[in-house]
């Protein structure tokens, strides 16, 4: 007659026991470790300034590049085009300040910065959505900025400042939204590098081939018919029809639906992904 060998506790080794412990973290926990995650990522930026730099200067350079250089040709004048040129602004800071955190993972996850948290008893979501959590400041920053420097150039939305600030949330919460992907690339791809040319090719066709800087009607009809389908372009309608009208259009909805899809499906793809490095 066989008998059921039940292992010792002694014979159990560490890693099984830090994983039963992952197991057993509430939704409390989890969001109590992924709010000190975000405080570590917070100090990081504040000890190293320069990772602002894209986020401070970037509205500043593009706002008024674009302002002064397309402004004539497009709309006939530099004040006419602002309220079509700023919201599309906003949109291209946003996403493309949201790919420095698949970057930033990956460079953790080489300098063996994860490898510390395989130890410990915490929800393996933590360290991903920790430091998109601290990227919010970051979002937040670019999108003021792009506003200020228009509002400095002669932007006046017709929003007034509940348009704006509606649009600024719009554009941060799609922006973290899509970081969801870049978190995900970060996991998956074998070096920074990668994860960079990965970010920029998918990124600068979504801004550029969208209504971002030129009305849809003035394309050539296959090209218009991307551009309309673009979900940067419905993120630059909503912000428009927000900021410049106050308008809660359904672009608004269609956006905030989209991004809620990126992140029901990027999210846990950016997890299992993670998982394999434990």
């Amino acid at each position: 007659m066989s008998a059921t060998i039940t292992p010792d506790r002694e014979t159990v080794r560490p890693a099984d026991r830090v994983a039963a412990a992952r197991r057993r973290v509430s939704v409390g926990e989890t969001l109590d470790q992924t709010l000190s995650m975000a405080w570590r990522s917070v100090k990081k930026m504040l000890r190293n300034p320069e990772q602002f730099f894209d986020v401070a200067l970037q509205p500043i350079l593009f706002t008024a590049m674009f302002a002064y250089i397309f402004g004539g040709a497009i709309a006939g004048d530099v004040q006419s085009y602002l309220p079509l040129m700023i919201p599309g602004i906003l949109a291209q800071t946003v996403l493309t300040t949201c790919m420095v955190t698949g970057t930033q993972l990956r460079e953790d996850m080489e300098k063996g910065v994860f490898d510390r948290f395989k130890s410990l008893p915490i929800a393996r979501i933590a360290p991903l959505a920790g430091p998109m959590v601290a990227d919010l400041v970051r979002y937040t920053i670019a999108a003021t900025l792009t506003f200020a420097v228009g509002a400095l150039i002669g932007y006046r939305p017709g929003g007034g400042v509940p348009g704006v600030l509606a649009g600024i949330v719009l554009a941060v919460f799609t922006g973290w939204s899509l970081a969801w992907v870049f978190t995900w690339l970060g996991t998956i791809a074998r070096s920074v590098q990668a994860v960079h040319g990965i970010s920029l090719m998918i990124l600068f066709p979504l801004t550029f081939l969208s209504n971002a800087f030129v009305p849809v009607d003035t394309l050539p009809g296959w090209l218009a018919a991307f551009v309309r389908v673009n979900p940067v372009s419905h993120l630059v309608t909503a912000t428009r029809d927000l900021a410049n009208d106050a308008v809660v259009s359904g672009e608004v909805a269609w956006t905030v639906l989209a991004c809620l899809i990126v992140i029901g499906v990027f999210a846990p793809l950016s997890v299992r992904g993670y998982k394999r490095h434990l």
